[in-house]
């Protein structure tokens, strides 16, 4: 079981500092384009929905029965949409060309949503890898991917505000950080509490928490900044990858 755990929280940990790769494209190389943000989030949507819906609902209704785990679907739901109405966040920041001082404090508000944000994804994370680690992993990819764009919107704001990279590069590691925080109070609560039911339950939760962020951030952000049916193929490329996956491991 400890090895379980340390795996698990290790790829929670490597998921929430991706937000760091998104300060080092800020400060590099040049934003990438609207084609591939709109593919890159829609095929991070589409691995989330697979998970979700195929394999960890599913074997929460298995586990704990319909009604109990429709209902842990939807208080995963119901979670992280309070969060979200107290707490927003911008998802991904456009290009910014002023100097105003001003944006460091645009950035530090926009560290402080994404980290709070990332806090039930470290969770999530942590629990669908102890109960398959081949999931967790992919669902750690999804995870990651969708945390670059998160890096990019914290650390351009504070960049042009200081025009130092070390502190815009500090605020996206801390606004990722608050991921493997989570995972680890995630796994004290399991190491002392795990039951089978609390294993069902919390499979539907955390599926919830993936529905929720694939339509209400990752999808909406994936519109604003695909062209075309990018989108689309991002979406339907994520399941397929998903379903491969899932196949190859059956």
């Amino acid at each position: 079981m400890n090895s379980a755990v340390s795996l698990a929280l290790l790829l929670s940990f490597l998921a929430g500092i991706s937000t760091t790769i998104g300060a080092v494209i800020a400060f590099f190389i040049k934003i990438p384009t609207r084609r591939v943000l709109g593919l890159t989030l829609g095929f991070s949507a589409g691995v989330m929905i697979n998970i979700s819906f195929v394999e960890l609902l599913t074997n929460s209704i298995d586990g704990i029965g319909f009604l109990h785990a429709n209902f842990a679907f939807f208080v995963g739901i119901a979670t992280i949409f309070a969060i979200d109405i107290f707490i927003p966040h911008e998802y991904i920041a456009e290009k910014v060309q002023s100097k105003d001082p001003r944006l460091m404090k645009t950035g530090i508000l926009t560290a402080l949503g994404i980290a709070i944000h990332n806090f039930p994804e470290g969770f999530a994370t942590l629990a669908t890898s102890l109960y398959s680690i081949e999931v967790g992993i992919l669902l750690a990819i999804a995870v990651a991917i969708h945390n670059i764009p998160e890096g990019i919107s914290v650390s351009l704001p504070i960049l042009h505000a200081t025009k130092n990279k070390r502190k815009a590069f500090l605020y996206s590691l801390a606004s990722g950080i608050s991921e493997p925080i989570g995972a680890v109070i995630g796994a004290a609560f399991f190491l002392y509490f795990m039951t089978d039911y609390l294993i069902g339950w919390t499979l539907a939760f955390v599926a919830g928490i993936m529905v929720y962020i694939s339509f209400d951030e990752l999808l909406p952000a994936a519109h604003r900044h695909g062209k075309d049916h990018t989108v689309a193929i991002g979406v339907i490329s994520g399941m397929a990858v998903m379903m491969l996956s899932l196949a190859i491991l059956r």
